[in-house]
């Protein structure tokens, strides 16, 4: 107890400066704090372009997670439900999520001693001689040695720190980009549901416009056959009716490939789609109140905004890693070791290290300072990226807003100018068939239904294209997801059972 006593006596002077350092530790820290990037133009823009539209649009409660339900198919939110659980792009986001989580595990490792390494070794060794001027002989002996080493860089200029600090940031980047990935997934099902539905009206607006032609050919065919009438009237006849018919395959190719689409957002191999069997159902007639006032400060929760402002928080603490390098590292280091002898006469030995280290580079001709404009100028490029995104969402949304209110517009003069074309077709029958107009005036008429038609089709699909597009831009659609949500639970087994995830693959931390 005497020898333990005096042996720690001498190390005071050790334990007293290691606890200096100790309490030292992290009293800097170097580089930037973040700050969120300021949009200067975002709220004279929200002024203008809602005071543009006050007069026209409507401003609903729409649930921006739920906002599909405006459409109230049941078809659509059960797609959209499959979709977010199936598709694959959403599975490798919630992976991502998943490693970013663990590269944030490790940068917390570094608050903590880097090296703890205990060590031993045994060795039995044994000499036989023989055959010599000297007697046989025939010695054996064993050793043993144990021992602990510890090292510790202290974080005094913030390194470990600002480590932390862009590995969080980098985590809550993946969770907002597994988020945007929601919003443009559920965007894009209800456009290629909404365009499969289109497509089969324009293929059932094609074969209704086929049989009037085929009916007016048939017609023309037994008046030429008569003598009535001109070789003229039949070829125009039929090549209207052989355009139209030709026009449907190339309506089923498209047909084919929105479908092809839709399995693919679903993880399925192409082909049928059970889902979409039934009758060709009309496009839905919407309420005056389907879009939504948004406001600025909720336009800058859009999920692409938040990653690129997580983005530039991750490499702000980047630059305050580089800086470190320009000062001294210093670390404490300590090991104990011990060994034993079975040879008679040899003691055991106990020796014992302890103290600080410093590693500084003073001549780096420059390679320090450049990665510390290097990661500057990363920061200023991640700057100039969140202003980008800032931007592209509100081109988005007034783009959108425009199409919504212009096809609204083209609404009331389209139905008229459809019903219009279908009394003249009729007309033009008439009078054809009295004698009164020759068969020019019957195919102008038909053509002029046939386009209204399709034009009237078109219209009401861009419209709810238009209410699509606004609802993508806004950044409605996506919810926030546990980890079972983001990765399918057959995978999250696999995993479990590879790999100690502890409770990585049951909880998310919250963003502050």
């Amino acid at each position: 107890m005497v020898f333990i006593s005096q042996y720690f006596m001498k190390l005071r002077p050790v334990l007293l400066g290691i606890m200096c350092l100790v309490t030292l530790n992290a009293c800097t820290t170097l580089g930037p704090n973040f700050t969120e990037p300021d949009v200067e133009w975002l709220n004279k823009w929200e002024e203008d372009t809602y005071s543009r539209a006050d007069s026209v649009v409507e401003y609903s409660n729409v649930d921006l997670q739920f906002w599909w339900q405006i459409f109230e198919d049941p078809l659509l939110n059960n797609l959209i439900e499959l979709v977010k659980g199936e598709n694959p792009s959403l599975q490798i986001a919630g992976l991502r999520v998943l490693e970013s989580r663990a590269t944030l595990g490790i940068a917390k490792s570094t608050q903590y001693p880097q090296v703890q390494q205990a060590t031993s070794a045994f060795q039995y060794s044994n000499t036989h001689a023989w055959d010599g001027t000297v007697s046989d002989s025939n010695e054996s002996f064993t050793t043993f040695q144990s021992g602990f080493t510890l090292g510790w860089e202290m974080d005094f200029w913030g390194r470990f720190q600002r480590g932390i600090e862009s590995a969080d940031a980098s985590f809550f980047a993946s969770i907002a980009n597994q988020q945007n990935l929601q919003v443009l997934l559920t965007a894009q099902v209800v456009d290629a549901y909404y365009s499969y539905h289109t497509t089969l009206l324009q293929i059932e607006i094609a074969r209704k416009n086929a049989e009037i032609q085929k009916r007016s050919f048939e017609i023309t065919e037994q008046l030429y056959d008569s003598g009535q009438k001109g070789e003229l009237d039949l070829q125009q006849a039929k090549t209207q009716y052989m355009a139209t018919l030709s026009s449907i395959p190339s309506l089923e190719i498209i047909l084919a490939q929105v479908r092809n689409t839709l399995t693919t957002l679903l993880g399925r191999a192409p082909g049928d789609l059970p889902e979409l069997d039934g009758d060709t159902e009309a496009l839905p007639i919407l309420q005056e109140d389907v879009i939504k006032n948004i406001p600025a400060s909720l336009l800058m929760r859009r999920p692409d905004i938040r990653e690129a402002s997580w983005q530039v928080a991750a490499q702000s603490a980047q630059i305050g890693i580089a800086e470190a390098d320009l000062y001294p590292s210093i670390s404490l280091f300590g090991n104990i070791n011990f060994s034993t002898h079975s040879m008679s006469g040899s003691a055991n030995t106990l020796n014992l290290g302890i103290g600080p280290s410093l590693t500084w580079n003073l001549f780096d001709h420059g390679l320090i300072k450049n990665n510390v404009r290097l990661q500057d100028a990363k920061l200023q490029r991640a700057i100039e990226n969140y202003q980008m995104v800032a931007l592209q969402a509100v081109r988005e949304i007034d783009n959108s807003m425009v199409a919504i209110l212009k096809t609204r517009e083209q609404k009331i003069p389209q139905s008229q100018a459809t019903q219009a074309a279908n009394r003249s077709l009729e007309l033009a029958n008439t009078r054809y068939k009295e004698g009164y107009a020759d068969f020019q005036r019957v195919l102008d008429a038909q053509k002029a239904a046939a386009a209204q038609a399709s034009n009237e089709l078109a219209n009401d699909s861009n419209h709810i294209s238009a209410i699509i597009s606004f609802y993508k831009a806004v950044g409605g659609g996506w919810q926030e997801q546990t980890v079972e949500q983001m990765v399918r639970s057959k995978t999250l087994e696999i995993m479990e059972n590879r790999t100690d995830w502890g409770n990585l693959l049951h909880s998310l931390p919250q963003e502050n």
